[in-house]
């Protein structure tokens, strides 16, 4: 009964530190992976964005139209605040932004919008992300629009390069996407024909005007799979849409 009652203290004792160190514990497995497409870079400059959340560093010098990195790194779980500052070294925030992020889960965020003042007119979009392979000989893509310049629409195919046939009566492999928003994930074979990748056009939704067509090479084979995110841009300090597609390897693309 006595050494029952001397090692009750220690339990109690190794409970609390558990405790403690689970309520410390923010990243859960959280990650994430930042883009840039705040266009008007006279607001802070060629050097890029350097992002913190919660007041750490976790990415440095991202430039316009392009990501932090490919792959994800461990950030805090929970409502955080995303800082956006000017590289390297300004004080002041390009931009500051809330969200809530779910611990397990990986993240693409993207800023957005114009930069300017305080940065209210930044938008940043908290996009989780499914990296789960499809069948082999397929990819899956998704595109987002952060392009404020887009119409209010736009439909988007996704074909094999070279596409040798007229558009005309082919659905459109994403349709009516607008600006802020997400396509869901889209499955597609594998393009055997010399490794050529895909032509990607974009047209104003319902059947309008081609905005542009461009080449995206990615990885894959018969007998692998990926997934890939393409993200639609503005023209650097424009007004229009770039045909410049900013190209995410989520896995194996």
């Amino acid at each position: 009964m006595l050494r029952l009652l001397k090692a009750l203290p220690l339990t109690l004792a190794i409970a609390a530190v558990s405790i403690v160190a689970t309520g410390c514990s923010s990243n859960n497995g959280t990650k994430a992976r930042f883009v840039n497409a705040i266009q008007n870079t006279e607001e802070y400059g060629v050097g890029g964005l350097d992002v913190e959340v919660n007041g750490t560093q976790q990415f440095t010098g991202v430039q316009f139209q392009t990501a932090s990195a490919n792959t994800y790194i461990p950030i805090p779980s929970g409502n955080v605040t995303i800082e956006g500052f000017e590289s390297p070294g300004v004080t002041s925030p390009v931009f500051t932004a809330s969200t809530t992020l779910s611990s397990g889960t990986e993240y693409t965020e993207v800023a957005t919008g114009l930069a300017g003042g305080t940065g209210t007119n930044v938008v940043l979009l908290s996009l989780s992300d499914d990296n789960t392979l499809p069948e082999d000989g397929t990819l899956n893509f998704r595109v987002i629009n952060a392009s404020p310049n887009s119409p209010s629409g736009v439909d988007i195919w996704i074909e094999p390069t070279p596409y040798p046939f007229s558009l005309q009566g082919v659905k459109p492999t994403i349709s009516a996407l607008a600006y802020q928003s997400v396509s869901g994930y889209v499955n597609v074979s594998y393009n055997s024909n010399n490794n050529e990748g895909f032509t990607v056009f974009v047209y104003t939704a319902g059947g309008g005007t081609e905005l542009f067509s461009t080449n995206v090479n990615v990885s894959g084979s018969v007998s692998s799979a990926s997934v890939c995110t393409l993200v639609l841009t503005d023209n650097p300090n424009g007004s229009t849409m770039s045909s410049f597609l900013v190209v995410l390897n989520d896995n194996n693309c």
